[in-house]
């Protein structure tokens, strides 16, 4: 296990989905579509409320089948044992190009306190579309490489959806 990173840095994943760019832009706008995708390998979604529009809010859970061996180091949700709830804000919502949402982490652990900023782009290629998943300000407990693992999974995820 790595020492936490400091609070700014960021990750960014890239992955090209044999999907139009409308369908994958409505799948990060639709909450029951963001409650299967969302949550990476080894977790569960729930999302409590979702407000799709520029300053609507939302609040989503995932929660780990098994913390012990699904989270990161073993050692469980940033919210509970077993969950980590985070709630967010749409900043930007361009249709079929960019979505942008702030979003901070319920917790009491301040090693993961702080918002984070989720910059999602997409954009046509010729194989489908290039949806490019980027994380700032992470939280200084959130070890880069699993914030991008999970992102990564997240994106699969999306893509097994829209195809």
């Amino acid at each position: 296990m790595t020492d936490p990173v400091d609070a700014g840095a960021s990750t960014q994943v890239t992955m090209v989905i044999d999907a139009p760019r409308e369908e994958v832009y409505r799948a990060f706008l639709d909450p029951d579509a963001v409650a299967t995708w969302l949550p990476p390998d080894g977790m569960d979604g729930h999302v409590h409320y979702f407000d799709p529009r520029e300053g609507g809010e939302f609040r989503i859970s995932l929660t780990y089948r098994d913390p012990r061996n699904d989270s990161p180091g073993g050692g469980g949700g940033k919210t509970a044992d077993d969950t980590d709830t985070h709630r967010g804000r749409f900043v930007a919502l361009v249709p079929h190009e960019k979505i942008v949402e702030t979003i901070e982490f319920e917790t009491t652990d301040q090693r993961f306190a702080g918002e984070m900023r989720v910059t999602v782009s997409l954009e046509e290629t010729d194989e489908g579309t290039a949806v490019t998943y980027r994380c700032e300000n992470i939280p200084q407990g959130i070890r880069l490489e699993d914030n991008e693992a999970g992102n990564r999974s997240s994106v699969r995820n999306l893509a097994e959806l829209v195809e």
